[in-house]
C-alpha cells in the first residue's frame, strides 16, 4: 500500500507530460486526462481505507529515511483530502469537456488547457501529502504555478487585470512563506513537521509565537481569510467556469488545509486561539455581507465562499476534538459544494448569456433541470436542514457552546447570522433569476445545454447529497483524524518509528 502513495502526485505529472506530447489529438488529450483523475480516485480511496484501518500510510521518497530525506503522509486528513479533491477535479474536468472551451473558443486551446490542469492536480496532492514544510511549499508552488495558466485563460483584458492582482497576492504569500520557512529552518534545524512537532516546542515562546504568526500569515493570504481575502472577489469570477470551480473548491482549501495541519501538529495549545476566533467571526460575516450586495451571481458566490471559510477557522479557533472534527467535515462538504454552484454559474452563462441576477429571469420555466441543480446545492450551502450543510454547522456549534466563554459564544451567533444571511442570499438568486418572470431587456435563454456539463453538475449535486447520507460514518472518520491531529503521536510514529532525533 506504501507504494500507492505517490501515484496522486506522480500520475497526473505524467498524464500532464503526455498530453503535451498530443497536441494534435484531442481525444486523446482528454482520455489521458480522464484516466489519470480516475486513477487518482481510486488510489485515494484506497489510501483512506488503508489509514482508516491501520493508521498513517507513509513512503520516503527515493529510499531516504526521515527526517532527511522526502516523506509523504497519508494520514486520515490527508487521505480524505485527497479523495475529495481528486472526486472534484474528475467531475470538473468532465464538465469543461463538454464545455468545449478547452479546444475552441476564448479560453485557450487542449494542448494548454489538459497538461496544465493536471499539473494543478498534481500540486494540490503534494501539497496534501507533504510531510516536511518545504515540500509543502513546493506542492504550492506547482499548484500556484499552474493556476497562473488557468487564471489568464483566453488573455483577455479583463482576465489578465484580474489575474495580475492573483499573481501579485499569490507570489507575496508564497515569499512570506518561504521566508518562514528558512526562519523555522534556522530555529530547529529541520523541516520535517514530525520531528518540528517535538523540536518546536523546546523553543522560547516569543520565537515560537513569531514562527506560528509568520505561517499563519501566508496560510491565511491563501485561504482567503479576512482582512486577507479582498483579492478572492475580483480574481475568481472572471476566468472560464471549470477554472472559477476548481479554484473555488480547492485552492483556497489547500491554505485551510495548511493552517489545520500546522495549528494542530507544530503548534498545539491554542496560543493564537483567541486570534483565530475574531478572525473566524469576521471573515463569516465580512464575507455573507458582502454576498448580500451582489448583483452578479460568480461575484456572490465569491464572497460565500469567502464567507464559509471562516467556519472552517472556527473549528480550529477552538481546537477540541469535536470542533476539528466539526472544521474538517466540513472542509469535505463546501470543497463539493461551493464547486458545484460555481459549475452552475456556468450553466447559467451558458444557458441564458450572462449571471448578471438584473439580466435574468424565468430560468425554472425554461430550464427546470438547472434550477434543480442550483436549488439543492443552495439549499445545502445555506445549511437547510438535512443537508450536510446543516450537519456540519451544527457540529462547530455545539463544540462552540460544549467550549464556552464570550469568544466561543461570538462564534456561534455568527455563525449562526451567516447561516441566515446565505439562506437570504440564496433565495433571493432562486426569486430573481429562476422563479420571477423574465422581464423586459432581460436576457432570454436560448441555448441547449451539453449533456457532459449538466452530467457532471449533476454528479456533484448526488455527491453532496450522499454526504448526508453517509453523514455517520463520515464525522467517525473525521472524529477520529481529529483525535490523532490532537494527539500527534500517530503521525510522529509514523514518520519516525525510532522516535524522533
Amino acid at each position: 500500500m506504501n507504494e500507492l502513495l505517490p501515484l496522486p502526485v506522480v500520475v497526473p505529472l505524467l498524464g500532464a507530460a503526455l498530453t503535451l506530447l498530443l497536441p494534435r489529438w484531442p481525444l486523446a488529450q482528454r482520455t489521458v486526462s480522464v484516466v489519470a483523475l480516475g486513477t487518482n480516485l481510486v488510489v485515494a480511496s484506497l489510501l483512506l481505507v488503508r489509514a482508516y484501518r491501520v493508521g498513517p500510510v507513509v513512503t520516503q521518497i527515493g529510499g531516504w529515511p526521515a527526517p532527511v530525506g522526502i516523506v509523504l503522509v497519508a494520514d486520515q486528513l490527508a487521505a480524505l483530502m485527497v479523495l475529495v479533491s481528486s472526486a472534484v477535479t474528475l467531475c470538473v474536468l468532465l464538465y469543461s469537456i463538454g464545455q468545449g472551451r478547452s479546444e475552441t473558443g476564448e479560453s485557450a486551446p487542449v494542448s494548454i488547457f489538459h497538461p496544465t490542469y493536471l499539473v494543478l492536480t498534481a500540486g494540490i496532492t503534494n501539497a496534501f501529502l507533504a510531510g516536511d514544510l518545504f515540500n509543502l511549499f513546493v506542492g504550492f508552488e506547482i499548484l500556484l504555478a499552474a493556476s497562473f495558466v488557468l487564471i489568464t485563460l483566453g488573455g483577455t483584458a479583463t482576465r489578465i487585470r484580474t489575474g495580475s492582482t492573483y499573481v501579485v497576492v499569490s507570489v507575496l504569500s508564497s515569499m512570506i512563506f518561504l521566508a518562514g520557512v528558512g526562519l523555522v529552518y534556522a530555529a530547529t534545524g529541520t523541516l520535517n513537521m514530525a520531528q518540528l512537532a517535538t523540536r518546536l516546542d523546546a523553543l522560547p515562546d516569543g520565537v515560537r509565537l513569531g514562527l506560528q504568526l509568520m505561517l499563519l500569515l501566508a496560510f491565511g493570504i491563501k485561504a482567503a481569510v479576512f482582512p486577507l481575502s479582498a483579492w478572492l472577489p475580483d480574481s475568481y469570477p472572471t476566468a472560464p467556469a471549470p477554472v472559477t470551480a476548481v479554484f473555488a473548491g480547492l485552492l483556497t482549501k489547500v491554505g485551510v488545509y495548511a493552517i489545520i495541519r500546522t495549528e494542530t501538529l507544530l503548534f498545539p495549545g491554542g496560543a493564537v486561539g483567541g486570534l483565530l476566533m475574531v478572525v473566524a467571526a469576521l471573515t463569516m460575516l465580512v464575507g455573507v455581507l458582502g454576498a448580500v450586495a451582489q448583483s452578479d451571481l460568480k461575484r456572490l458566490f465569491s464572497f460565500t465562499l469567502v464567507s464559509h471559510i471562516g467556519y472552517m477557522i472556527f473549528g480550529v479557533a477552538l481546537s477540541t476534538t469535536a470542533a476539528l472534527s466539526g472544521a474538517i467535515f466540513y472542509v469535505v462538504h463546501h470543497i463539493t459544494i461551493q464547486t458545484t454552484l460555481f459549475l452552475v454559474a456556468g450553466l447559467v452563462e451558458e444557458r441564458a448569456g450572462s449571471t448578471d441576477l438584473r439580466r435574468l429571469g424565468g430560468l425554472a420555466r425554461v430550464a427546470p433541470l438547472l434550477a434543480v441543480l442550483f436549488f439543492v446545492p443552495a439549499m445545502n450551502l445555506a445549511g437547510i436542514p438535512p443537508f450536510s450543510g446543516f450537519l456540519g454547522k451544527v457540529g462547530l456549534l455545539q463544540a462552540g457552546v460544549a467550549a464556552g466563554g464570550p469568544l466561543a459564544w461570538v462564534l456561534v451567533a455568527a455563525g449562526t447570522v451567516t447561516s441566515l444571511l446565505t439562506l437570504y442570499a440564496a433565495s433571493r438568486v432562486w426569486n430573481i433569476a429562476f422563479w420571477r418572470a423574465p422581464q423586459p431587456g432581460t436576457a432570454q435563454p436560448v441555448t441547449r445545454l451539453p449533456a457532459l456539463m449538466v452530467g457532471a453538475t449533476a454528479a456533484l449535486v448526488v455527491l453532496g447529497l450522499a454526504l448526508t447520507v453517509v453523514a455517520a460514518p463520515l464525522f467517525r472518520v473525521t472524529a477520529d483524524a481529529a483525535i490523532d491531529l490532537r494527539e500527534r503521536t500517530p503521525y510522529v510514529r509514523a514518520v519516525l518509528p525510532g522516535g524522533p532525533p
